[in-house]
């Protein structure tokens, strides 16, 4: 038995025309690369599409490479994760599968049980027997009642080569980025599977544990931050054989990073000190990630000359460029250390620290503490079930608006 395993694709999720199609690429090259292989069939592990009403040119792209997937009777089975899974029951997945073109197995039995039991369907490959099951990925780790309700004990009796598909971060295969990240322990999920494909988590990663077949994550199959272009370069998916895994990775472009420490230099030496660099490089199909970080020593990040900087390495053949300068404060505006009583308030002590460094014309600092205080707080609203992007942006907008004087 041979099988693909990939999760994460968030086709269409890049907002820059240049970087949009980058994931829908990277499915089509996995696709190829599972029907060379002469894969027996391929898991979605969620996130297929960065939406649940994907962008149409992500939809026929995608719908394209699983038809010729069918046409060579490779069978797709997928579940919904935590962004194309739809509270609302509409998503394009079920378009897929209504056309014939993938099996969603996150199956439950229609009864409602008594005890209040989840109890799942096995979807049964035809060519290898394998039985497959799972649970979809929300948002917010609202999936987490689907594993306590969950009638374990019936999935673990049920004899067979057994793959159980889920979409969300399980606690005990946590990286040091997802410290603070409350998990779902690994004891939910039911045992004696003998894979269990993993989504949602954009890390390359297996375990085993007693009781349990290996707990895969194949990370994105294209990275889908500047962070994670950074830490990963390029994405991919495991192929399974005969119970042995191994990575394949998908590249679409090169990825190259530059990181500079700015701490006690003028913006006139780093933007040399970049040039310097790129003049000894060649980004021929690259994607250039730019990350400034540190106090300068003189003026402010906005002084560095990144005209002339992006200008160079785009001559030297830079496909994209992606710059970060999040972590660059220039002297006057650096760290402030703040020392907080037991039991202050830490932001209220920092806004009192910062308050008064740009102050607004017309407002004494208790106002314009009042303001800021304000401000963050319309800025923290969350976005209500249902409501769509451009709408959520626009009340917030209106909201500050409100807030900012004429």
């Amino acid at each position: 038995m041979k099988f693909a395993h990939m999760a994460d694709c968030h086709i269409g999720g890049w907002r820059d025309p240049k970087l949009r199609m980058l994931g829908a690429q990277a499915f089509c090259r996995a696709i190829d690369l599972c029907i060379e292989k002469s894969v027996d069939f391929v898991l979605i592990a969620g996130d297929l599409f960065n939406t649940s009403l994907p962008p149409i040119d992500s939809l026929k792209t995608a719908a394209g490479k699983l038809k010729e997937l069918k046409d060579k009777n490779i069978p797709a089975y997928l579940i919904s994760g935590s962004h194309d899974y739809s509270p609302s029951g509409k998503t394009m997945l079920d378009v897929l599968e209504e056309a014939g073109l993938v099996v969603n197995v996150a199956r439950a039995h229609e009864e409602q049980p008594e005890d209040g039991k989840l109890r799942l369907k096995f979807t049964v490959d035809a060519k290898t027997g394998a039985k497959i099951t799972g649970i979809p990925g929300r948002r917010a780790g609202l999936d987490k009642t689907f594993y306590q309700m969950l009638a374990r004990e019936e999935l673990e009796q049920e004899p067979g080569f057994k793959i159980f598909m889920f979409h969300a971060l399980i606690e005990e295969l946590k990286t040091k980025e997802f410290a603070h990240v409350d998990g779902t322990p690994a004891s939910l999920l039911p045992k004696n599977f003998s894979y269990y494909a993993g989504g949602h988590v954009h890390i390359v990663k297996d375990v085993s544990l007693p009781g349990y077949g290996p707990i895969v994550y194949p990370g994105p199959l294209f990275p889908n931050s500047f962070s994670e272009l950074e830490a990963l370069g390029s994405g991919g998916f495991y192929l399974v054989e005969e119970g042995k895994l191994a990575f394949e990775s998908i590249q679409v472009h090169n990825v190259h990073k530059i990181a500079v420490k700015a701490d006690h230099k003028s913006p006139e030496q780093v933007t040399r000190e970049i040039l310097a660099f790129i003049q000894t490089r060649e980004f021929v199909d690259t994607i250039v990630t730019l990350r400034i970080e540190g106090v300068l020593g003189s003026g402010k990040p906005s002084d560095v000359d990144f005209k002339v900087i992006l200008s160079a390495l785009y001559s030297r053949g830079a496909y994209f460029v992606m710059k970060n300068t999040f972590a660059l404060k220039s002297k006057e505006y650096g760290e402030v250390a703040v020392s907080v009583p037991k039991g202050e308030d830490v932001e209220e002590k920092v806004l009192k620290e910062n308050v008064g460094q740009m102050p607004l014309e017309g407002f004494n600092p208790e106002q314009q503490l009042s303001l800021v205080k304000q401000m963050i707080q319309a800025l923290g609203v969350e976005r209500q079930e249902g409501e769509r992007v451009a709408d959520f942006e626009k009340r917030v907008k209106e909201s500050m608006e409100k807030l900012l004087p004429e």
